[in-house]
């Protein structure tokens, strides 16, 4: 007698129809948090139709297109269930659907354009302008005359200047990076 489409599969059926050991199914539950089968007594696994579909959508990613398993997980992290339900039924549709939607996210979060640079009255390098203004103390300045960058002037040395700079490059450097990470 054959089940409705809408029943639950016990882990035996599910095995058979995916021509699948039961233990790569528990092994998939392991690794794939997405696949919730629910438990009865005894720890009898019973399958939803939407978890059937998903392992199908893993199988195929695995098998068929050379998947590993962490490229499922990211696939599955990046794009969400339906989207590797969709892989493994090979409806088109819904994958170019979800790939338009992924790359309108990532034009929205784009890498801003550098910040333009712009030279100060020594012709030292300037970006942007300081969120707070530097205390004297921090840098130096104002306790007593030998201790300061560049005594009685009340500016960095040439040296110092450059130092900073190279360091707001690279603080810059890292923001950008990690940008494109998120």
């Amino acid at each position: 007698m054959d089940k409705s489409p809408d029943a639950f599969r016990t882990i035996s059926e599910v095995a058979e129809d995916l021509d699948l050991p039961q233990h790569v199914l528990r092994f998939w539950e392991t690794r794939f948090t997405q696949i919730k089968p629910m438990k009865r007594g005894g720890g009898r696994r019973y399958y939803r139709p939407q978890d059937v579909e998903l392992i199908k959508g893993i199988r195929h990613m695995l098998y068929d297109q050379g998947y590993t398993i962490k490229g499922v997980q990211r696939m599955l992290r990046d794009n969400g269930n339906q989207f590797v339900v969709s892989v493994g039924t090979g409806d088109v549709p819904a994958i170019e659907a979800v790939a338009r939607r992924r790359a309108a996210e990532e034009e929205a979060m784009a890498v801003p354009p550098a910040p333009v640079i712009e030279r100060d009255e020594d012709g030292e390098m300037l970006v942007g302008e300081a969120k707070a203004k530097p205390s004297r103390r921090f840098f130096g300045i104002g306790k007593g005359e030998e201790e300061g960058p560049v005594a009685g002037s009340g500016k960095l040395s040439r040296d110092n200047r450059a130092l900073l700079q190279e360091a707001l490059f690279d603080l810059l450097e890292c923001k950008r990076l990690l940008d494109q990470v998120r």
